[in-house]
């Protein structure tokens, strides 16, 4: 194994991933990244020398964060060519929003560009420097991750291609950015700081680096996947999956009636009256966690809601036996947990939430064969010929099609079955027409009874 650094700098990226797949630690020529998998035996390929990439080819950016700098960056971006890599770093687990604390952007002809997007407003208007690279398609890495936090700053795309999804469609069983860079160029990026506060400030040397790195290969790894799309026949299939991760960018997310009922370990409560306490506990926290911009768990974890829950002789006082009602920032709100455990053991039985919801979706898969033996028999079969036409195809199941479409369709289909209304129930769920295409007259006949 070795590593990379600016000396490596006259080469491209491009040249950089082509000559590390192509030497072994004896010297010896392995293929060429260039070469097809499928012309690739595992007889032909010997261990090859996996090169670690410490430094980005143009050395470590400096970070935009004012008006003059990011008008510098975005002329650059503009006088570029080609595609445009992106990228944008959250403080998930830290942070109670899902806000981006660092862009990360790279051009052919510009660099790399890190933009602090927290100097430029809460939330930031960037969306001329969206203008500035317009004309571009944008590539991402699991752009469903990025595409929220780019849209509260006005940064969406026109056009996209998301190399995660690419790799998913493209049958990769690993499609994680450092493992196909791996793969496809024997090329490995330090991830030591994927989970780090990137509202950290300032943000520390090696941090920036990381960020950088990110976005070092991303225009490689997508002109790798598109030959490999083309030649598959996919490119369109993939052209409608990154249209629709634009199009549902900025559609707001569905907000959930009664969102505390997903804490952790709820299902320890086996009364009302418990579910009363979890719910006001879970409301109180989560006011406090959005007043601190601190991540719900880091003022009280969701374990430390359930197990007062299932406290039947649970009192104000005795919450302090529990953990994490002792853990700092618990401590500092120990009246607004009391207060709410009054509250919810002073409510009349009428006003105490119900143990379950109905809900217009599909009950778990495990409970199709008590509750609808029929619609369990219906849901087996298609999923069955769901999985054999993926294998044939060459791509995940859950690509295909939906499972959450899969499990609607299979509990209620259409009152007349047909190929036509089964495409348009699918097409009422969200399928894309190269999904609905490939299996719809495929699983109809099996929504029979």
């Amino acid at each position: 194994m070795t590593s990379t650094t600016p000396g490596a700098a006259a080469q491209s990226s491009a040249a950089r991933a082509r000559t590390a797949s192509a030497a072994t630690e004896d010297g010896a020529a392995t293929p060429s990244s260039d070469v097809p998998p499928s012309e690739i035996t595992e007889r032909d390929v010997p261990e090859r020398e996996v090169t670690v990439l410490t430094r980005p080819g143009d050395g470590p950016p400096p970070v935009v964060t004012t008006p003059e700098q990011l008008e510098r960056a975005m002329s650059a971006l503009r006088a570029g060519t080609g595609p445009v890599a992106v990228d944008a770093e959250r403080a998930n687990g830290f942070r109670y929003s899902q806000r981006a604390y660092l862009i990360q952007l790279r051009r052919e002809g510009s660099g790399t560009w890190l933009i602090d997007p927290i100097p430029f407003g809460e939330p930031a208007d960037l969306s001329p420097l969206a203008d500035a690279i317009s004309d571009a398609e944008w590539v991402i890495h699991a752009a469903s991750q990025d595409l929220p936090c780019l849209n509260e700053v006005r940064m969406l795309p026109d056009r996209l291609f998301d190399t995660e999804l690419a790799g998913r469609l493209l049958g990769y069983p690993r499609v994680a950015l450092g493992t196909m860079l791996e793969e496809l160029f024997s090329i490995r990026l330090l991830k030591e700081h994927s989970a780090a506060d990137w509202s950290t400030r300032p943000l520390p040397a090696d941090w920036i680096t990381y960020a950088a790195l990110d976005v070092e290969l991303l225009i490689d790894l997508r002109d790798r996947l598109s030959a490999e799309l083309d030649s598959a026949g996919k490119t369109e299939w993939a052209r409608q999956e990154f249209d629709a991760l634009i199009a549902g960018a900025s559609v707001p997310p569905e907000v959930r009636p009664d969102p505390w009922r997903r804490t952790s370990g709820i299902h320890k409560v086996r009364n009302r009256r418990g579910l009363a306490v979890v719910r006001g506990l879970w409301l109180a926290r989560d006011r406090i966690a959005a007043e601190l911009d601190r991540a719900p768990g880091k003022v009280l974890t969701d374990l430390s809601i359930a197990e007062a829950g299932a406290d039947n002789e649970l009192t104000p006082r005795s919450i302090r036996g529990i953990p994490g009602f002792r853990r700092r920032v618990a401590r500092q709100y120990e009246a607004t947990w009391a207060d709410e455990i009054v509250a919810a053991q002073a409510l009349p039985e009428a006003a105490l939430p119900p143990m379950h919801i109905a809900s217009d979706g599909p009950p778990q898969a495990r409970l199709w064969a008590s509750r609808d033996p029929v619609a369990a028999k219906r849901l087996a079969r298609v999923r069955e010929r769901l999985t054999k036409r993926s294998a044939d195809l060459e791509l995940p199941a859950e690509n295909l099609l939906t499972p959450e479409y899969v499990r609607r369709l299979a509990w209620r289909p259409p009152s007349e079955i047909s190929e036509e209304t089964v495409d348009a129930t699918l097409a009422g769920y969200g399928a894309r027409a190269w999904q609905r295409d490939l299996t719809v007259e495929l699983i109809t006949p099996l929504l029979e009874p």
